[in-house]
């Protein structure tokens, strides 16, 4: 009976810490985003892009699939303009990026 409620007490501390471990994840991906790619693009759900040729990440899903960055953002992003740096991530942050990027989405407007 007592290995019963710890197993149960510890479950549900789990299942209360997720919320907040999701919330860091989303603010690490963003914190990413702004450190390496902000300078260009705009990269929340309502800023400007400091360039105005850049992409604002809020509409990235409507030109690709987001889970389909994933090898890109590891292996390292390079781009058809030379004047964009090649940035790579390790798994943890582009877990972090992919979900911060799902998290802003905008749906297409048709």
């Amino acid at each position: 009976m007592t290995a019963r409620i710890a197993l149960l007490t510890a479950a549900c501390l789990l299942t209360a810490a997720l919320p907040a471990l999701a919330d860091n994840d989303l603010k690490r991906g963003k914190q990413l985003l702004q450190q390496k790619c902000g300078p260009c693009h705009a990269v929340s759900k309502n800023d400007e892009s400091p360039r105005k040729d850049a992409l604002a990440f809020r509409t990235l899903g409507q030109r690709y699939p987001i889970d389909s960055l994933e090898e890109s953002l590891g292996e390292g992003i390079m781009s058809g303009h030379p004047d964009m740096p090649e940035f790579s991530f390790d798994a943890d942050e582009v877990g972090d990026i992919i979900a911060y990027l799902k998290s802003i989405q905008q749906p297409s407007q048709k």
